[in-house]
């Protein structure tokens, strides 16, 4: 019986990008299916009492970026840890993954691919042309998809993602549901992988 996890992410979370190979790997691995929901966190945030990043006390924002060193140099990642394109301004590259996961293709390597683009190449996922490529790297129809992104059918499943993230209990990104148990975080990984019986 094929396992499902629920994947909660943002297309501009460093944390989303240091878990995303492995969380890929690991659920390619026992061929589990991926339902994955890029969701608006500011509105998640919102009701749960979180903190964009710009509203968070100086504190928490320096240990940010100590952090982010920290695991860059144990995952041995080419992770740029204040990139010039960060943070997205529109809400473009988070509508794509949306609208492939809609249209059955593969959103999961979409969204990693976008994820890195970001976070290893700086490059702006604000810019169609480098979403564009995102999807081409993917194998994916790039015009279809971003036209696809644009449509009123993938602000409204957007939209509906959100809500749904909301009422899972979802509070911050990478979050991962699987038979109702909620992992927050890429360092929670290894209990994912327990859960999926990848280890």
């Amino acid at each position: 019986m094929t396992v499902t996890v629920d994947y909660f992410m943002t297309t501009s979370s460093p944390w989303s990008y240091l878990g995303a190979r492995r969380f890929m790997e690991i659920t390619r691995k026992v061929g589990a299916e991926v339902n994955v929901y890029a969701v608006d966190f500011g509105a998640v945030f919102a009701q749960s009492g979180g903190l964009p990043l710009p509203k968070r006390a100086p504190q928490r924002r320096a240990y940010r970026l100590v952090e982010l060193a920290r695991w860059k140099k144990r995952l041995g990642l080419p992770l740029v840890i204040e990139p010039e394109n960060f943070p997205a301004k529109t809400p473009l590259s988070a509508h794509l993954v949306t609208a492939t996961r809609i249209a059955g293709g593969d959103a999961l390597r979409l969204s990693t691919l976008i994820l890195e683009a970001l976070w290893e190449q700086d490059r702006s996922i604000d810019d169609p042309e480098v979403l564009a490529d995102c999807c081409r790297k993917a194998g994916l129809d790039a015009a279809s998809l971003l036209k696809a992104a644009e449509s009123e059918e993938t602000r409204a499943a957007f939209a509906e993602d959100t809500e749904h993230a909301k009422h899972s209990g979802v509070f911050g990104a990478p979050s991962y549901i699987i038979d109702e148990e909620l992992f927050w975080g890429q360092d929670r990984l290894d209990f994912v992988a327990e859960k999926l019986g990848a280890v």
